[in-house]
């Protein structure tokens, strides 16, 4: 085997054009309790633009390969690995319990090779292709931790889903749907539009043209403080900034919004008569588990699920795909091929 290998690596904090595909990246071995695998396929996240550009009070060793979600093929075990064998297929759960989140505090998947915990593996049923499992931690593992762990989604349940294109996005407007809910997906263009409406959402708003808030008390009817007509049951927003208090305004008096992150800003205003006014509740939903990642494989073995994928792209091309994510031009995910 090769002692280097093709990778796309961050040598400095910057713009998308500071990545580099280097062929000559020193080829990892296993250490004990580790395996070494044959990348598959990885996709990007928005956490993969943050670590590109830098992130207060996150100090990233570099070079570092990024890329936190991936799986792939077993080619290589370390000392004492007894349970997994050369030839397994297997997702990877990007965070290292002992050293971080892989492509971040330590090299992740946009390589042809990744060294990889074996705390950390999860075996992939026979029918989930590679793309589709990559395409899960992050963004469909967030989502199903949101919705089904927490049990915040009930059939019947109006549910705006803001940032609905994205991976995080698309998963959870897959699934509120299984789990019988009226969908209202807001993107910001026509064809991601047009693309979530065939993916199964019931309404969809482009937040562009159209401020959702107002689109959902116009479609429900105003929020009342002493019956609970009007509004949404539930907001799930992850972008944070101001879609925050037009999430609040068009909540129904009790009804619940979901939040797991903030790619449009942590520090919004905020407006506390809402929240006691209506009695809304704000649920927080950080990460995912290895029993949402095997939940999910599960439901794609089955034929409930198809991750969204926009573009699947050679490793050469990758940073064009995380270009897409940065500038919204993304519906679902980017997959890499290394």
């Amino acid at each position: 085997m090769a002692q280097t290998m093709k990778a796309l690596v961050l040598e400095a904090h910057g713009d998308i054009d500071t990545l580099k595909v280097v062929t000559d990246y020193p080829r990892p071995s296993p250490g004990p309790g580790e395996v070494l695998i044959r990348v598959g396929a990885s996709s990007f996240n928005y956490h993969d633009v943050f670590t590109v550009k830098g992130m207060p009070g996150i100090k990233v060793p570099m070079p570092v390969v990024i890329g936190l979600d991936m799986a792939g093929q077993v080619v290589e075990l370390g000392a004492g690995v007894a349970e997994w064998r050369v030839g397994d297929r297997v997702l990877v759960n990007p965070l290292n319990k002992a050293k971080g989140l892989m492509g971040e505090m330590l090299d992740g998947g946009m390589a042809e090779y990744c060294r990889v915990s074996t705390s950390q593996l999860i075996a992939m049923p026979p029918d989930v292709s590679y793309a589709d499992a990559a395409s899960l931690p992050v963004a469909y593992g967030t989502a199903h931790r949101m919705l089904i762990t927490h049990n915040t989604v009930k059939a019947g349940d109006k549910v705006l889903i803001l940032g609905a294109s994205g991976g995080v996005g698309t998963g959870c407007v897959m699934l509120a749907k299984q789990l019988g809910a009226e969908v209202i997906a807001c993107a910001g263009s026509a064809e991601k539009m047009a693309a979530l409406t065939a993916l199964g959402a019931d309404h969809v708003v482009n937040y562009r043209e159209t401020d959702f808030s107002k689109w959902a008390i116009q479609q429900y009817g105003k929020p009342q403080r002493r019956t609970y007509e009007g509004g949404v049951d539930v907001v799930i927003n992850f972008t944070g900034g101001d879609t925050w208090v037009p999430s609040l305004k068009c909540l129904k008096r009790g009804g619940t919004l979901l939040v797991c992150g903030a790619t449009a800003g942590h520090d919004p205003k905020e407006d506390l008569r809402y929240i006691w006014s209506f009695e809304l509740k704000v649920i927080g939903s950080n990460s995912f588990y290895d029993d949402n990642l095997s939940a999910l494989m599960d439901m794609i073995q089955a034929g409930t699920l198809k991750p969204t994928i926009d573009k699947l792209l050679p490793l050469e091309e990758a940073a064009e795909g995380l270009r897409m994510i940065r500038d919204r031009e993304v519906m679902g995910k980017i997959v890499v091929t290394p």
